[in-house]
């Protein structure tokens, strides 16, 4: 996957000389792919030496949070002494990448991509927008996720937020605004970005960085979504109103607080 995916816009030398329509940033998993805890159970069975039986989620802080922020709780609630939980995150890393990569083949079967996903991808690709993730993925498990649903072609991962980068969430988009300085040559405007996410503590890590930001009501309704006050919620992955939603909230301007 390396070109294509760590370099999308090689050929054409866009990274130094782009005019782009603005920045969006994907969540990975329940919004461009079901969400599905059986390859965490199993990095944290095989981190931890426990069975995956044994494996006990946390009741809140799963969807949304990092992978290694989960690995730790998760494996504290399914009985691994603290010090222990903290100490077995390098085992992890090693576990969650082995699992994706032998997983590949039943990824395929049990995530494909949801309707809509690639075409909203392509249709923001060709309005001009550059677009990346931020995701409490491990690098390596988004990587496989996004390869796997075949929705890596138009995403710029070079400038990815994953969660090997930072295990508190909010650090995340300094980290993308960082990587896009870097490799575009211009600051990130927040007012230029909007994050496409589907619960709430994506609604609160884009706002905490002051980006727009639009959820999908794919796990959670479109009511309780709205009463965390996001820009837009979006009942689908149609490609057709995600491009004219996010061309009409980046061409607004404004704060995020104001509208």
């Amino acid at each position: 996957m390396l070109d294509r995916v760590s370099c999308p816009y090689a050929c054409d030398d866009a990274s130094m000389n782009h005019s782009s329509a603005g920045l969006v940033i994907w969540d990975v998993d329940g919004t461009l792919i079901p969400a599905d805890l059986r390859w965490l159970t199993r990095a944290i069975a095989r981190a931890y030496g426990i069975a995956e039986s044994e494996v006990v989620f946390p009741d809140k802080k799963v969807h949304g949070y990092t992978d290694e922020s989960i690995a730790v709780d998760t494996a504290i609630d399914s009985g691994v002494d603290p010090s222990a939980a903290e100490a077995g995150i390098p085992a992890f890393r090693q576990a969650i990448a082995a699992v994706m990569h032998e997983g590949r083949q039943e990824l395929a079967e049990v995530q494909p991509p949801y309707p809509g996903a690639a075409a909203s991808i392509a249709g923001l690709h060709s309005r001009g927008f550059i677009q990346t993730v931020l995701t409490g993925n491990l690098r390596s498990a988004a990587e496989v996720k996004l390869d796997v649903a075949g929705l890596d072609e138009f995403l710029d991962l070079r400038i990815g937020g994953f969660g090997s980068d930072a295990r508190d969430r909010f650090q995340l988009p300094a980290v993308v605004a960082q990587r896009y300085s870097a490799i575009y040559g211009d600051p990130l405007d927040s007012a230029r970005v909007i994050v496409i996410g589907d619960a709430p503590n994506d609604i609160a890590c884009a706002r905490h960085a002051d980006f727009r930001v639009a959820v999908v009501a794919h796990r959670i309704g479109r009511q309780e979504l709205a009463s965390y006050e996001p820009d837009l919620v979006l009942d689908s992955l149609d490609p057709t109103t995600v491009v004219a939603a996010v061309s009409s909230l980046l061409s607004a301007g404004g704060s995020p607080a104001a509208r």
